[in-house]
């Protein structure tokens, strides 16, 4: 049988004893009806993972024991970077959950020229914890310890010029891309480069070039937004990853 899994963000030592979180209580004792004595898992997104167990359930309280460190991530081989552009709702949340069960070692959301979603610094800043619940989630599901890095909301120059400025390979993903990204992709450091819904613009495409990005299509098919970084990361873990 499966363990339960719970991201517990703060540090752990075992035999301690601690309260979950509210929401990870509410899902032990609601939805899984876990009773006390019940193994659990516990990680801190800082490497290996706890062996813990329950020791109250109830209305008033729900804890565990930490028992024994476990170490060993589950982290792939490839350090991937999504650079995505800022999508609509269910969209965006099943990028940020699908891409870190693949694997993704950091995600930069961007807004762009044909981005629908507009986010002023208050709903950007919520946005993103929205979606770091979702990794975390993603996290406690798939079995990673590490959480990727999920950056605050930028606009699309700077975003950029920090992924020019790091290692490895760039890649545009683009429909009418001359070359495939089965053939093209190469190294250890890859960042993909998805449009939102409407695509990015040509003068978008003009200056991730020019950061850069080599233009690279993914089949015959247009694929929709939330499909097509899915695909890439999925296909690059295959090549070149742990998906083999």
């Amino acid at each position: 049988m499966r363990q339960t899994r719970i991201f517990i963000d703060s540090t752990l030592t075992a035999g301690q004893t601690l309260p979950l979180p509210a929401e990870a209580a509410n899902h032990v004792q609601r939805v899984l009806r876990l009773r006390v004595g019940a193994s659990l898992l516990l990680f801190n997104g800082r490497g290996g993972e706890y062996s813990a167990t329950l020791l109250r359930a109830d209305r008033d309280a729900t804890i565990a024991q930490v028992d024994t460190h476990h170490a060993g991530d589950r982290e792939s081989p490839l350090r991937l970077t999504l650079l995505q552009g800022v999508s609509r709702g269910e969209r965006m949340d099943t990028i940020v959950q699908k891409a870190t069960e693949l694997g993704v070692t950091r995600i930069l959301p961007v807004l762009t020229e044909f981005s629908v979603v507009k986010l002023d610094a208050d709903a950007a800043a919520k946005r993103r914890a929205h979606w770091r619940a979702i990794a975390i989630g993603a996290c406690e599901q798939s079995g990673r310890n590490r959480l990727p890095e999920l950056a605050e909301v930028s606009d699309y120059a700077p975003a950029l010029a920090a992924a020019a400025a790091g290692p490895g390979m760039r890649v545009l993903l683009a429909p009418d891309a001359p070359q495939s990204l089965a053939t093209a992709a190469h190294g250890g450091d890859i960042t993909l480069l998805v449009g939102p819904e409407g695509g990015l613009s040509e003068r978008e495409r003009l200056l991730a070039e020019r950061a850069g990005f080599v233009s690279c299509r993914m089949g015959p098919r247009v694929l929709r937004t939330e499909t097509a970084p899915l695909a890439a990361l999925a296909l690059l873990q295959g090549l070149l990853g742990d998906l083999r």
